[in-house]
């Protein structure tokens, strides 16, 4: 007869596995003998090793004791089930450790890939990362708003960057945002972005970009987004404001 320390060796686990095993009801729990002692036959040891077996499988112990007495057909119907499941788990860690990697490449994570290569060539261009940053989380927002609408979006912006105005403007933003307030870059900000604006408010873009979006509450969103990331926006609307122009994401002539 075996002591619960040799029960343990003999079936490779700890004594704190076989009271646990006790405790659930998985491994019956011996008399004690005369001297207070509990002591464990063969068919203990047998029973530990299977409970050991099934548990190291990926068996919830829910479910060990129910397999233990199984007949054949239900044994293996049951480790059928309990395969699938265990598939289905280690699937679910594969797109775990997908997204932990994808964590690691930056933008592609939260993005689509047109957007992240629109960030890659504002980098490239030389835009300040506090730029890019920001430009990045704006565009978290559109995609979860308009995720089909991503691409054309992107086309727009792709074309707008062949403008050497538009880039200028990006390299402006970049620069107050590393280093701080200064009005004369402020003012010039004010000035490329009334200009643009107004070019594209002639060529009728504004007014079709107004209609397609139509969601002022997302828009409200967005300029609120803009206005307490920097403090520099909300003078950036004043200026703006001076020259006849309101609004942030979706600008529009004082008064209309």
């Amino acid at each position: 007869m075996l002591t619960i320390g040799q029960l343990a060796s003999y079936a490779g686990v700890t004594v704190r596995a076989v009271r646990h095993y006790h405790h659930v009801g998985l491994l019956p729990e011996p008399a004690r003998d005369h001297s207070g002692y509990r002591s464990y036959d063969a068919a203990a040891v047998v029973r530990l090793v299977r409970i050991r077996t099934l548990a190291e499988a990926g068996v919830p112990l829910a479910r060990v004791e129910e397999l233990l007495d199984a007949d054949p057909d239900d044994f293996a119907a049951a480790v059928a089930e309990i395969d699938q499941r265990l598939r289905a788990e280690v699937q679910a860690l594969q797109e775990h450790r997908r997204r932990i990697a994808a964590l690691a490449a930056g933008d592609s994570l939260a993005l689509p890939p047109e957007v992240v290569a629109y960030l890659d060539r504002l980098r490239t261009l030389g835009v300040a990362e506090e730029m890019v940053l920001g430009e990045r989380d704006g565009w978290i927002l559109m995609a979860a708003r308009w995720p089909d609408r991503i691409p054309e979006f992107m086309v727009d912006k792709q074309q707008r960057l062949d403008d050497p105005r538009t880039v200028r403007l990006y390299l402006l933003i970049g620069e107050l945002a590393q280093e701080g307030y200064d009005e004369e870059r402020l003012v010039e900000v004010a000035d490329l972005m009334v200009e643009l604006t107004e070019e594209s408010e002639r060529d009728g873009e504004l007014e079709l970009a107004e209609e397609e979006m139509g969601d002022d509450a997302f828009i409200a969103v967005m300029d609120a987004f803009a206005t307490d990331a920097h403090p520099m926006v909300a003078r950036l609307q004043e200026l703006m404001a001076e020259r006849g122009w309101t609004g942030w994401s979706n600008m529009q002539r004082s008064g209309t």
